[in-house]
């Protein structure tokens, strides 16, 4: 019997929803911004894992999709970890092209505040 909070897990031991997905937030390794969170699947991780390229699972479009393969806006994956409770992925890159990560042509996803804080 393993451990899930101390010993190492593979891809498919993972706790994905009822969907089989997971959700991956992707930081930028150099400055440590979130960029994006989207969704994996056992097979876009691991085809994440193989082509060092971010690969996910589009909800909307039930299909695989590359970070980039269109905007030439690229990941370059460094390394992926898992929580605690083995639920939700961190996935360490360099964001190549332009530096967009976002669609809508933000560096990041998280450009907009709801409630700041105190400085």
């Amino acid at each position: 019997m393993t451990d899930r909070e101390l010993d190492a897990l593979t891809i498919p031991e993972l706790t994905y929803t009822s969907d089989g997905l997971i959700p991956a937030i992707v930081q930028d390794r150099e400055t440590g911004d979130v960029l994006m969170l989207a969704w994996m699947n056992a097979d876009s991780l691991a085809k994440t894992c193989e082509t060092k390229r971010t690969w996910f699972w589009s909800r909307s479009r039930q299909k695989y999709w590359m970070k980039g393969e269109e905007s030439g806006n690229v990941q370059i994956v460094h390394d992926v970890r898992y929580d605690c409770d083995a639920d939700c992925l961190l996935v360490i890159v360099t964001q190549a092209g332009e530096g967009k990560a976002c669609h809508t042509g933000e560096r990041t996803c998280f450009y907009r505040s709801l409630c700041a804080g105190e400085e």
